[in-house]
C-alpha cells in the first residue's frame, strides 16, 4: 500500500467516525440536550467560568490537549513499523480517545464543571475522589516538570532558539486581544487576522534574531513564572486568545504538511511491521503506551473536565469540541507517523536513525525525525527549507507552551478540590493554589535523583500513569451510564482494553525495576498500580450497588 492511499483511508475513517459514531454517542448514549444549562452560564464568574464561542473554545481545547506528545510518541513507536503506529493513532482515537474526551466533557458539564476526580466521588464515594486526585496531582506535576525542562532545552542555542521570539510575540498579542475584546468590545476576528499576519511575519524574520541564551535552568524559571501568570489570570485574558492563535498556527502548519505530502507523494521507507526491533520492549503492550496523545490520553480528561467544561456555551457543542478536537489531535499524530516513516529520503537514512531502541531515546533524535520529515513535505511546495523548519519548530514549541499553561491551571483546580475535601480554605485562593502548583512542577523540573532531574528520572512512569488515567476516566463514564441504565458498552469495552493493557505494561515495568534495583521507580510505580486496583474494586462495589437499586433518571451528577 502506498503512503498516499494509506493516508486517504485514514481521512475517510475520521470522516465516517465523526458523522456516524459521534452522532450515535451524542443521541443514544450521552443524550445531549439543546436546552441544558452549562456551568459556564450557571456559575459564570468572569475568571474560570466564561461562556465561549464554540470556534474559540475548540481552539483553546485543541491547543491544550495538543502538546509535544502527539509528535514524540509516534516518532518513537514507528520503530515497530508504520502500520501498528498508524492503526493505533487512527482507530485508537475514533474508538477510544475521542470517546474518552467527549464523555469526560459531557459529565463535567453535568457536574458543575468539576474534574473527573471530583465526579468519581458522586459515582463511587469520597475514597475514589481522593485516590483520583492523588493520581492526577502526580501525573500533572511530573509531566509539566518534564515539559518545562524540554521547552527550555528547545529554546537553547543547540536546538531552536529562533522559536523563542515568536512564542513571546504570541503571548503579548493574546493579552492585547483579550483586553480589547473583553473590555473594549473590539471585533475578535479582525484582531485575530491582524495578529496572525504579525505572527507569520515574525516567524519568517525570527532566524535573524534568535535569543542565544544558553541556560536551561534560566529558561525553566521563566517558563514557570509564565505558567503561574497564566493560571491566575482570567481565561479570556490570555488562555483563550493565545490558544486560539496557536490553533490557527497549527492548522496552517498541518495544512502545509499534508498538502506537501500529497504533492511529493513519498513512499514508506520504514518497514510495515517489525515485531522485534533491536533493544525495544514488546510491541504489545508498549506501542499503546508510547503513543498516548494522538490516540488515547488520560490527560485529555483533565482538560475536558477542567478548563473546557467551564467555558462550554451549550451542551451540544461537546460533540465537535470533545470528539472533534481529539480527531484534530489524531490528525497531528498521523502527520508524525508519515513524517517519521515517509519523510526520510531513503531506507538507509531511516535505518540509520532507527537502528535500535536506544538511538531514539534522545530528545534531539525524537524531535528531528518529526521536524525534518515535515520540513521535507512543506519544502515540496517551494517554501525555503529554513523557513519551513522554523515554522514547524515554532508550532512544536507553541503547543508545548499551551499544554504547560493549561495544565498548571488544571493542577490549581485539582488543589482547590483537594482543599474542599480536607477543608483547607487557603487552597481556594487561586494565587496560593497556583503557587503550590508551580512549586510541584518545579520540584520535578529541578530536584535531582541520582544526578538526573526528578521528572526525567520518573518519566518512565508517566506513559503508563497517563494511560491508566484514561482507563479510569472511561471507568467513571461507564459507571455514570450504568447507573442511568444507558448503553455503556461504547465506554466499557475501551475501558477494559486500556486498563488491561496498562496494567500489563506496569507489571512488566515493576518487574524490571525490581531486577535493576530501581527502588524509587519501584515504590512510586507500585503505589500507582495499587491505587488503580483499589479504584477498580471501588467501581465493582458501585456497580453492584447500582444493579440492586432503581435507575437514576436525572442526567445531572450529585456531588
Amino acid at each position: 500500500m502506498t503512503a498516499v492511499v494509506a493516508v486517504l483511508l485514514c481521512f475517510a475513517t475520521y470522516a465516517l467516525a465523526y458523522l456516524a459514531y459521534s452522532r450515535f454517542l451524542s443521541q443514544k448514549v450521552l443524550a445531549l440536550r439543546e436546552d441544558a444549562i452549562t456551568p459556564a452560564h450557571a456559575l459564570e464568574d468572569g475568571i474560570d467560568y466564561v461562556p465561549t464561542h464554540r470556534v474559540v473554545l475548540f481552539g483553546h481545547h485543541y491547543a491544550s490537549i495538543t502538546g509535544l506528545s502527539p509528535m514524540l510518541g509516534p516518532a518513537i513507536a514507528v520503530i515497530w513499523g508504520w502500520l501498528p503506529a498508524m492503526l493505533w493513532v487512527v482507530l485508537g482515537s475514533v474508538l477510544i480517545g475521542c470517546v474518552h474526551d467527549f464523555g469526560a466533557l459531557v459529565l463535567s458539564s453535568r457536574a458543575q464543571g468539576k474534574s473527573i476526580g471530583a465526579i468519581a466521588e458522586g459515582l463511587m464515594g469520597p475514597r475514589a475522589k481522593s485516590l483520583m486526585h492523588a493520581i492526577i496531582f502526580f501525573g500533572i506535576s511530573l509531566a509539566m516538570g518534564v515539559f518545562a525542562y524540554v521547552i527550555a532545552v528547545l529554546f537553547s542555542p543547540q536546538y531552536y532558539p529562533e522559536s523563542a521570539v515568536p512564542s513571546a510575540v504570541i503571548l503579548f498579542l493574546a493579552l492585547i486581544i483579550g483586553f480589547l475584546v473583553r473590555r473594549r468590545g473590539a471585533n475578535l476576528w479582525l484582531l485575530i487576522g491582524i495578529a496572525m499576519i504579525i505572527v507569520l511575519a515574525v516567524v519568517v524574520a525570527s532566524p535573524l534574531f534568535p535569543i542565544n541564551w544558553d541556560s536551561v535552568p534560566g529558561w525553566t524559571w521563566v517558563l514557570l513564572a509564565y505558567a503561574w501568570l497564566a493560571s491566575v489570570l482570567p481565561v479570556w485574558s490570555l488562555l483563550q486568545p493565545r490558544d486560539f492563535l496557536n490553533s490557527l498556527l497549527l492548522y496552517l502548519g498541518l495544512g502545509l504538511t499534508y498538502i506537501g505530502f500529497f504533492v511529493l507523494r513519498p513512499a514508506f521507507v520504514a518497514p510495515v511491521i517489525d515485531v522485534h526491533p533491536t533493544g525495544a520492549p514488546p510491541m504489545y503492550p508498549f506501542v499503546f503506551i508510547v503513543i498516548a496523545c494522538g490516540a488515547a490520553s488520560g490527560f485529555h480528561s483533565l482538560v475536558s473536565s477542567g478548563t473546557t467544561s467551564k467555558q462550554l456555551d451549550r451542551e451540544v457543542h461537546a460533540r465537535p469540541i470533545g470528539y472533534g478536537g481529539m480527531i484534530g489531535e489524531s490528525v497531528l499524530g498521523l502527520a508524525a507517523v508519515i513524517a517519521c516513516t515517509a519523510g526520510f529520503s531513503s531506507q538507509i537514512a531511516w535505518k540509520s536513525h532507527y537502528g535500535d531502541w536506544s538511538s531514539i531515546q534522545d530528545l534531539g533524535a525524537k524531535m528531528s525525525a518529526f521536524i525534518e520529515g515535515c520540513t521535507r513535505f512543506v519544502g515540496a511546495l517551494g517554501i525555503p527549507e529554513q523557513m519551513a523548519r522554523t515554522l514547524i519548530a515554532v508550532v512544536v514549541v507553541s503547543f508545548a507552551l499551551t499544554t504547560l499553561d493549561s495544565a498548571t491551571r488544571l493542577l490549581r483546580y485539582n488543589l482547590e478540590e483537594i482543599g474542599e475535601t480536607i477543608r483547607v480554605r487557603a487552597l481556594s485562593n487561586r494565587y496560593f493554589s497556583s503557587t503550590l502548583a508551580v512549586a510541584a512542577i518545579a520540584f520535578f523540573a529541578f530536584y535531582k535523583i541520582e544526578g538526573k532531574a526528578a521528572g526525567l528520572a520518573l518519566w518512565q512512569l508517566f506513559g503508563s500513569t497517563n494511560q491508566l488515567l484514561a482507563g479510569l476516566a472511561l471507568l467513571v463514564v461507564s459507571l455514570y451510564l450504568i447507573e442511568r441504565r444507558r448503553p455503556s458498552l461504547p465506554y466499557l469495552i475501551p475501558m477494559l482494553f486500556m486498563m488491561v493493557t496498562t496494567l500489563v505494561a506496569m507489571t512488566g515495568k515493576l518487574r524490571a525495576y525490581w531486577q535493576q534495583r530501581e527502588l524509587v521507580l519501584l515504590i512510586v510505580g507500585g503505589a500507582i498500580a495499587a491505587i488503580a486496583v483499589w479504584l477498580v474494586v471501588e467501581a465493582l462495589i458501585a456497580v453492584r450497588r447500582y444493579l440492586r437499586s432503581s435507575p437514576v433518571e436525572s442526567l445531572e451528577i450529585d456531588l
